[in-house]
């Protein structure tokens, strides 16, 4: 019998290895999709192309800008139409999943006009993904905080 409980323990032991594995596996895959997600998130604004990042938005998504001011989707799709960046990119990009929640992280750093006003911005950033029912990855919420130029 004892043999027979080892055997029992010894393959409990081998499945939870594995899924541990295949957790792992899959919390990369989402890892890359979500990162992917903000890359073309990015292109959108590399390309001044406000189309690019509406379809990852959720309907209900809320936004809480630099100043502290909330914005709905709409919002703020709407005050992006009205930047034109000269530069700009992210650094430091980080993916933390959380079954079917992901939270990335990083640095963004634009320059251009904003309503023709010049701006030159330096921002941490976090945005909170959620697989939706239908299996695609959208943000359901960003906030962004002033740095300075200095460091971050």
């Amino acid at each position: 019998m004892r043999s027979l409980g080892a055997i029992c323990l010894l393959g409990l032991l081998s499945l939870a290895s594995t899924s541990g594995v295949q957790a792992q596996h899959s919390d990369q895959a989402i890892q890359k999709a979500v990162a992917a997600l903000e890359n073309q998130w990015l292109q959108s604004q590399k390309t001044n192309n406000p189309d690019l990042v509406a379809p990852l938005l959720a309907d209900k998504f809320v936004s809480t800008s630099a100043e502290g001011k909330l914005q709905s989707k709409d919002q703020m799709l709407a005050a992006t139409r009205k930047r034109t960046y000269s530069s700009v990119d992210y650094t430091d990009v980080h993916v933390s999943v959380f079954g079917t929640t992901a939270i990335a992280t990083g640095v963004y750093k634009g320059k251009g006009t904003d309503s023709g006003k010049p701006f030159d911005e330096t921002e941490r950033w976090t945005d909170t993904w959620v697989k939706m029912p239908s299996g695609k990855w959208q943000c359901v919420a960003d906030h962004n905080t002033p740095v300075s130029n200095s460091g971050h």
